[in-house]
C-alpha cells in the first residue's frame, strides 16, 4: 500500500536508537526523504546512508539545547530544498535504576523533564515557526503535516519503578497532542498530532530488561497476545498515524501498543511461589 511518503521530508529525532532507526528504515523504503537527528552516535544511521545517499541526511543535535534544535531545522532543508512537513519525536532516555520519588534526586527529575518535555516543545516550536513561515523556494506541501510522539505504556498506568518517566510520558500523550491538535491547524488545516504507547519493545536495552526471568514471566502473563513487542510493531503504527493517506482523520489520538495489557504490573509478593505444571 502506498503511504503517501514519496518525497515528503520527515524528521526523526532520536534516530539512531532502536525504535528510531527501525521507523527511519520504513520511511525510506516508503520513499520519505530523512533527515535523522541523533546525538553522538550514529549507529544504524550508517549503513542507511550508505543504502539511500540521495533519501537520508544525518545531522547530531542536542533535543534540550534551543539554539542546537534551531540549528537542526536551519540545516535539515536544505539538502532538499524543502521545509521538514513530518516530525517523528523519538528521542528519550532510560534510567534502569531510577529511585523512588523520596529518594530520587532533583538532577535525575530535571533531566527527565528536559530530555522528554523541552525536547519535544524544542523541536515542536521550530517544526511550527518554519512551516509558518518556510524559506523562499522551501515551501512544504502543507496537506501531509503531522507530529508523532513515542510515549509509553506507563503514561497510562502508571510505573512504580519509573515514576518520573511516567510523568513525562502522560504529559507528551495526553496534554501535549490534545492541545497541540488544536494549535497546528492554525498554522497547517490538515495538519494532525498523535502518539503511540509501546510497551515493552524487545529492543537492545528490552533484551537486557528481560535478562530479570521474573519480570518477562509477570509481563507476558498480564498480556493476551503473548508476547513482548518487535520496533517494527511499534514502526508500522508510527507511519500509519503520520501517514495523511492513511490517517487524515485521525488526530488528538494515542494508540496502546502492548498486546492488550489492561495495566501496571506489579512484581512478585514475597511469598510468591510459580506453580509448576502438571
Amino acid at each position: 500500500m502506498d503511504l503517501g511518503f514519496t518525497n515528503v521530508h520527515v524528521l526523526v529525532t532520536g534516530a539512531s536508537g532502536g525504535i528510531g532507526a527501525c521507523i527511519t528504515r520504513l520511511l525510506l523504503q516508503h520513499g520519505a526523504r530523512v533527515t535523522a537527528q541523533y546525538h553522538s552516535k550514529l549507529g544504524p544511521l550508517a549503513e542507511f546512508v550508505q543504502k539511500y545517499p540521495d533519501s537520508m541526511n544525518t545531522l547530531p543535535a542536542d533535543v534540550t539545547d534551543e539554539d542546537s534544535v534551531r540549528g537542526l531545522f536551519a540545516a535539515a532543508g536544505k539538502k532538499w530544498k524543502q521545509e521538514v512537513q513530518v516530525i517523528i519525536l523519538s528521542h528519550g532516555l532510560w534510567f534502569k535504576d531510577s529511585d523512588d520519588l523520596v529518594d530520587m534526586v532533583l538532577s535525575q527529575w530535571n533531566r527527565t523533564m528536559s530530555v522528554y518535555l523541552n525536547g519535544a516543545f524544542l523541536v515542536t516550536r521550530e517544526f511550527l515557526k518554519y512551516l509558518r513561515s518556510p524559506r523562499q523556494g522551501f515551501k512544504p506541501d502543507m496537506s501531509k503535516v503531522s507530529v508523532v510522539l513515542i510515549g509509553s505504556t506507563c503514561g497510562e498506568f502508571g510505573d512504580e519503578d519509573h515514576l518520573d518517566y511516567a510523568c513525562v510520558s502522560s504529559a507528551l500523550q495526553v496534554g501535549f497532542i490534545r492541545s497541540l491538535k488544536h494549535q497546528i491547524v492554525k498554522i497547517a488545516p490538515a495538519g494532525r498530532v498523535n502518539s503511540v504507547a509501546p510497551g515493552w519493545v524487545n529492543t537492545e536495552s528490552g533484551k537486557k530488561i528481560f535478562e530479570d526471568k521474573a519480570l518477562r514471566r509477570r509481563t507476558l502473563a498480564a498480556t493476551p497476545l503473548n508476547r513482548i513487542a518487535e520496533p517494527e510493531d511499534v514502526a508500522y503504527q508510527v507511519l500509519a498515524l503520520a501517514s495523511s493517506t492513511v490517517s487524515r482523520q485521525v488526530t488528538g489520538t494515542n494508540v496502546l501498543i502492548a498486546g492488550g495489557i489492561d495495566g501496571y504490573v506489579p512484581p512478585d509478593p514475597p511469598d510468591y511461589k510459580p506453580k509448576h505444571k502438571l
